[in-house]
C-alpha cells in the first residue's frame, strides 16, 4: 500500500494565541472572575483594618427577593461563585436561604465571617450544604496579636467556630489573614493551626481602606518584612493569596496567580445596598459604577459604564515606565495608591523598589488631602476595636 494513501488527516487547529492572558484579562471579560458582594453592613465586631468600616446596617439594604434576583442574574451571566461578606454576612436573618438559592441556581458561595455565630447548629446545617467554602478571619496565631486588632476575645470566638466546623465534618474551610507588620514574624504559627484542622491558609494583603485609611501607617509591612513574605510564600505555594500580594514579584520569580490589578476587569464589588464599585477596596464614589436597582441590572453595569469600560482601556505605565520589573508588578495596587494620596500612575505605596517613598513624603509635607471612604458604618461611640460578647444570637 502506497504510505501516501494512509498520511492520517490532520484536524483543523485553533490560531495560536497571540497575546498573553493578562492581557486578554485587561480588557475585561463578560462576567467577572471573582465577584465580593457584601450582604450587609451589620456587624458585631468593629476591626480596625475593616476595608467597609462596617457596624451599622443600612436601611436600604437589599431585600430578599432582591438578594434572589441577583442571583438569577448571575446564573445567566455564568458567574461560578460569588464571595459573599460584610459586615458580617451571618447576621442577615435571611442568610441561609440565600446561600440555598445560591447552590440551587448554580452559583458557588464562599463567604468570609468572623465565626461568632458558627456555633455547634449552625457548622452542622454549613456542612450539609452544596457548592459552599468558608474563610474565617483571624489576624493573630494568638489573642495576643489578633485582638489587638479585631476585639478582645474574638480570637477565641473564630477557634471555637473552626473547632465546630470540623466536628460537624464540614471539609477543608479556609482560615484567612491579613498580613500586618504585627503578624509577619507568626507566618509558621498560621500555618501550623491551618494544618491542624485540615484546612488551607489564605493570606491577603493589608490595604488603605475602610478603617485602614487610619491605621495602615501603624500596620502595614515593613520593607524587611515584605521580603520575608514574598520568600515565605514562594516556598510555600500551597498558601493561597488571591493575587493580593503582585506587587512583591519586583522582588524576582513572581509569584503564583494572575499578577494583575482586576478591579473592572475581572473582578468588582456589590455592596449591601446594591452600589457596584470597581473593587472591594475602593469604596468611594470616584469608583462607582452603578446601583443593581437601576435599569439594565448588573450586567448592564458590568458590561457597559463608563468607569469599567474606561478601567479596560490601555492604560498608562506612568511613573514605572522606566522600571524594569513594571511586567512583574503591573504598577501594584489602585486602591493602595489611591488613598495614601498617590496618582493612579504612581508606583505602589509599599513598591519594593521604594518608588513610593519620595512621593508619600510629598504628601506628608504638603498637607495634602488624602481622599477617605465615601461609606462609613461604624457605630458611634463603639470602641476600635470592640471586645466579643457572645450572646443568644440577634440577628437583624
Amino acid at each position: 500500500m502506497n504510505s501516501e494513501s494512509v498520511r492520517p488527516v490532520v484536524a483543523a487547529q485553533p490560531r495560536a494565541a497571540t497575546r498573553s492572558l493578562v492581557e486578554e484579562f485587561k480588557e475585561g471579560l463578560d462576567a467577572p472572575i471573582c465577584l465580593t458582594w457584601e450582604l450587609t453592613y451589620a456587624c458585631n465586631l468593629s476591626c480596625v483594618h475593616c476595608l467597609s468600616s462596617s457596624g451599622r446596617r443600612d436601611p436600604r439594604e437589599l431585600t430578599t427577593q432582591e438578594c434572589y434576583d441577583l442571583i438569577d442574574e448571575f446564573q445567566r451571566m455564568k458567574v461560578f461563585y460569588v464571595n459573599i461578606g460584610g459586615g458580617e454576612p451571618m447576621l442577615r436573618t435571611d442568610f441561609f436561604d440565600i446561600l440555598e438559592y445560591a447552590a440551587a441556581h448554580d452559583v458557588g458561595v464562599k463567604f468570609s465571617t468572623n465565626g461568632t455565630y458558627i456555633d455547634e447548629a449552625a457548622a452542622a446545617r454549613l456542612a450539609s450544604m452544596d457548592y459552599l467554602d468558608i474563610q474565617i478571619s483571624i489576624d493573630g496565631a494568638d489573642a495576643s496579636v489578633n485582638d489587638l486588632i479585631r476585639g478582645e476575645g474574638s480570637y477565641a470566638a473564630a477557634r471555637r467556630a473552626m473547632d465546630n466546623l470540623a466536628a460537624a465534618g464540614f471539609g477543608a474551610f479556609k482560615i484567612s489573614v491579613v498580613a500586618t507588620r504585627h503578624n509577619i514574624d507568626q507566618l509558621d504559627g498560621f500555618k501550623a493551626i491551618a494544618d491542624s484542622y485540615g484546612a488551607q491558609l489564605r493570606l491577603t494583603r493589608l490595604r488603605p481602606s475602610g478603617r485602614a485609611v487610619d491605621s495602615w501607617d501603624e500596620l502595614h509591612p515593613t520593607q524587611e518584612q515584605q521580603r520575608q513574605l514574598y520568600y515565605w510564600l514562594l516556598d510555600r505555594p500551597d498558601v493561597l493569596t488571591g493575587d493580593s500580594f503582585f506587587h512583591l514579584s519586583a522582588l524576582g520569580d513572581p509569584l503564583p496567580g494572575l499578577n494583575l490589578c482586576g478591579a473592572g476587569r475581572v473582578v468588582c464589588l456589590v455592596d449591601p445596598v446594591g452600589d457596584v464599585y470597581a473593587c472591594p477596596f475602593v469604596i468611594h464614589d470616584q469608583f462607582l459604577a452603578g446601583n443593581i436597582r437601576d435599569d439594565g441590572g448588573f450586567s448592564h453595569i458590568w458590561r457597559n459604564s463608563d468607569l469599567f469600560v474606561s478601567l479596560r482601556e490601555p492604560e498608562s505605565e506612568g511613573a514605572c515606565t522606566a522600571c524594569e520589573m513594571y511586567d512583574a508588578c503591573q504598577g501594584g495596587c489602585m486602591a493602595s495608591k489611591f488613598f495614601v494620596g498617590l496618582e493612579l500612575t504612581d508606583p505602589d505605596p509599599e513598591c519594593v523598589k521604594g518608588a513610593a517613598e519620595p512621593l508619600l513624603e510629598k504628601v506628608g509635607a504638603t498637607g495634602s488631602l488624602v481622599p477617605r471612604p465615601s461609606v462609613d458604618r461604624s457605630r458611634p461611640g463603639v470602641p476600635v476595636p470592640s471586645p466579643v460578647r457572645l450572646r443568644k444570637r440577634q440577628r437583624v
